[in-house]
C-alpha cells in the first residue's frame, strides 16, 4: 500500500468514526425518522426544533443536526429538493393571497362599497345581514357593507342584530 492510499483509508475511517458525534442518534425504540423526543416522552419528526414539541411540554432531546435547525425551514426534508420546497411555499402563498381578509376575531370581513347604498336617512340604521351588526348614520360602515339593508334601530334589534361595538344609535 502506498502512503496516499493509507492516508485516504485513514481519513475515511476517521470520518465514519466521527459521524455519530455530529448527530445525536435516536434511541432504538424511537420511530423511524424521529428528529427529537419531547419531555412527555413522545417523539417528533418536525424538521426544526422550534415548535417541534409544542403541546408536549417542550423538547427533551434533539437528534437532528444543528445546521438543519439554523436553516429555518429551507433545508430539504425527506429527500425533497430545495426548489420543490420553495415551489410548495410559493403555491401556499398564492392560495393565501386569494383568501378573503380575516379580522382578529377570525370572522371574514365583507367587501366594502365606496359609496353608501341608496335608501338610508333619518332614523334608519344599516344592518349587515351577514354578521347581524347594525351601523348608525355617519359611521364608517353605514350603507357600505357588501350585504345589508336599511331599517329602524327597533326593527334591527327585533331581528336579533346588535350595535357595532355595542354603541347604540339613540
Amino acid at each position: 500500500m502506498t502512503i496516499r492510499t493509507t492516508l485516504c483509508s485513514l481519513a475515511v475511517a476517521l470520518g465514519v468514526a466521527a459521524a455519530p458525534l455530529a448527530f445525536a442518534q435516536a434511541p432504538a425504540g424511537a420511530p423511524a425518522g424521529s428528529t427529537g423526543q419531547c419531555k412527555d416522552n413522545t417523539y417528533t419528526s418536525a424538521p426544526s426544533k422550534r415548535g417541534a414539541c409544542r403541546g408536549h411540554k417542550g423538547v427533551k432531546e434533539w437528534y437532528a443536526s444543528e445546521k438543519a435547525e439554523g436553516a429555518k425551514g429551507t433545508e430539504s426534508k425527506g429527500g425533497e429538493s430545495m426548489s420543490k420546497s420553495n415551489e410548495s411555499m410559493s403555491k401556499s402563498n398564492e392560495s393565501m393571497s386569494q383568501m378573503p381578509a380575516m379580522k382578529s376575531s377570525n370572522k371574514m370581513t365583507t367587501a366594502a362599497r365606496t359609496e353608501p347604498a341608496p335608501g338610508g336617512g333619518a332614523g334608519k340604521v344599516w344592518v349587515n345581514t351577514a354578521t347581524h351588526v347594525y351601523h348608525c348614520a355617519g359611521t364608517t360602515w353605514y350603507g357600505k357593507t357588501k350585504q345589508g339593508e336599511y331599517m329602524t334601530e327597533a326593527e334591527a334589534k327585533a331581528q336579533g342584530a346588535h350595535a357595532d361595538h355595542g354603541k347604540a344609535c339613540s
